[in-house]
């Protein structure tokens, strides 16, 4: 059984360590004004690769009582801020990462039953074996009765059973309602936070999304003066990076880069797609193959540097149901393939590096005016690792 309880710092850790750490500590702030309080739940959803894990094992070692994480976060920006002491490491933390409680499990209800009894497992060893048996909500209420110290829940990853079994509606229903049970008007929740790439629809949460970040934009990928800093620390051309990874847009925070694309550019001093090294065009192409009126040419006019006025449709919890191409163009912007500008509701294709692969996409598909859409897009392909 993985560590579930205040399993400490040791993510958060390696990831100060690495040389392209940027600190986005910042966001603590922002969860420490929810604690206790009514929006005391909220889903922070971003694409692969945008730091979602990084995030939650901050807050981990932030949160969790039983270490002394105060030297880990000294000359971070937390550390500045008024908040800081007065949460830092005083609550019981329970980490969940669905995704490998997917992979030790055959179905969602056996998912869901080796979740409680996980943290079953894990209140004993913490407050003893007069802990409630069979009910994990008892459990939980037992232990905060007992400690006097409420739990910070971080839920990793909490959407990957509906991108995995996108077709088990059942086990779906009951995966939410589990989340319902266990952390809606609970007595003993002081924050839930949970991050995945869908948003959610569960009401408890107020929702953070590439849609909407709110509160969270600058935390949703670098920022274009984190990028400088980067490109100043190590050598690197601020135009090249700009050129292929830029193109992420809110109110606020008008240039967002792809976190991971640049950490890697920085590294090796290559700018080209890295992308396509944990994801492939193929991923796309599942949806831009979709039969919906105005779908393909919408691709098209995209790809010709265009863009296309959506009816935003929040894609909750869905990856496999769609009844028009704006829904399908909606789940694009959260996969982080379209950019979305909430003044003016269009989307359009981000930056070179994802015009890579709307490109190949739509190449294998062999749709009629591609060749036009690819001379128009004037954008030179960028090479494959």
């Amino acid at each position: 059984m993985a560590q579930l309880l205040n399993r400490g710092s040791k993510g958060f850790q390696e990831a100060i360590s690495t040389e392209t750490f940027v600190d986005k500590t910042a966001m603590i702030a922002y969860t420490n004004s929810l604690c206790g309080t009514k929006q005391k739940c909220l889903c922070v959803s971003r694409p692969r690769r945008f730091g979602k894990t990084m995030a939650a094992e901050m807050l981990c070692a932030y949160y969790a009582k039983g270490y002394r994480s105060r030297k880990l976060f000294d000359g971070l920006r937390i550390s500045k801020d008024p908040s800081f002491k007065k949460h830092l490491n005083k609550y019981n933390v329970v980490f969940l990462t669905i995704t490998t409680f997917l992979s030790l499990t055959h179905d969602v209800p056996e998912l869901i039953s080796k979740v409680k009894s996980d943290i079953e497992e894990a209140l004993i060893v913490e407050f003893g074996k007069d802990i409630p048996n069979g009910d994990i909500y008892k459990a939980l209420d037992f232990a905060y009765a007992k400690s006097k110290t409420p739990f910070v829940f971080i839920i990793d990853e909490w959407d990957c059973i509906f991108r995995e079994r996108k077709s088990d509606t059942d086990g779906q229903r009951a995966y939410l309602d589990f989340i319902s049970m266990l952390l809606n008007e609970r007595e003993y929740v002081q924050l839930a936070y949970m991050t995945g790439i869908l948003p959610t629809d569960l009401d408890m949460f107020t929702e953070h999304s590439m849609a909407n970040p709110a509160e969270l934009e600058e935390f949703i990928g670098f920022t274009e003066g984190e990028v400088h800093s980067l490109c100043e620390r190590f050598g690197r051309s601020f135009e090249d990076t700009q050129e292929l990874y830029d193109g992420y847009s809110f109110p606020n925070e008008k240039h967002v880069y792809n976190p991971l694309s640049v950490a890697r550019a920085m590294k090796y001093g290559q700018f080209i797609n890295y992308w396509n090294a944990t994801e492939t065009f193929m991923a796309l192409k599942i949806y831009t193959d979709l039969k919906f009126d105005g779908l393909q040419d919408a691709i098209l006019d995209l790809i010709a540097q265009g863009s296309k006025k959506i009816s935003m449709n929040r894609a909750r919890n869905d990856m496999s149901t769609f009844a028009s191409a704006d829904d399908v163009l909606s789940l694009l912007v959260h996969l982080g393939y379209l950019r979305y500008d909430s003044a003016s509701g269009e989307v359009s294709i981000p930056n070179k590096e994802i015009l890579d692969e709307f490109k190949n996409s739509v190449e294998v598909s062999g749709w009629p005016g591609v060749a036009e859409a690819l001379a128009k897009s004037g954008i030179r392909k960028a090479p494959n690792l």
